[in-house]
């Protein structure tokens, strides 16, 4: 159960991570692009379906985090969800927002720490 210890803070940071991403950005979205000098989309919808999406992947976070053996199968869709993500701002990094690079940023780190998890895991087993 030790071992596991590691897996379930990197779970756990992750759901911290897009939970409290997607709770600022449905609670204050406006105030976010506003601070960041981002020019908001033309309806609110898209932020509040992201910012959704965000809170959904942050209890799918919990869930590996509760047990990492028993719900690895859940990790491929955390690391399918970083990667559309980062790839989408690369594809645009020539006309992405800083803010936006930041998160895909962090969001690498987040997937490789992923597919190690997975790795270890699965062998584990």
């Amino acid at each position: 159960m030790e071992s596991r210890t590691p897996f379930r803070l990197l779970f756990l940071a992750s759901a911290a991570y897009d939970g409290l991403l997607g709770i600022a950005f449905l609670v204050a979205g406006s105030r976010i692009f506003s601070a960041a000098g981002i020019i908001p989309p033309n309806h609110w919808g898209y932020v509040d379906f992201a910012a959704s999406l965000l809170l959904v992947f942050g209890v799918m976070f919990l869930q590996i985090a509760w047990d990492p053996v028993k719900n690895r199968l859940l990790i491929p869709y955390g690391i399918l969800l970083k990667v559309c993500y980062v790839g989408t701002v690369a594809w645009h990094a020539g006309s992405v927002p800083v803010l936006w690079k930041s998160f895909a940023a962090a969001d690498t780190i987040f997937a490789i720490l992923y597919v190690a998890a997975l790795s270890k895991l699965n062998k584990s087993e």
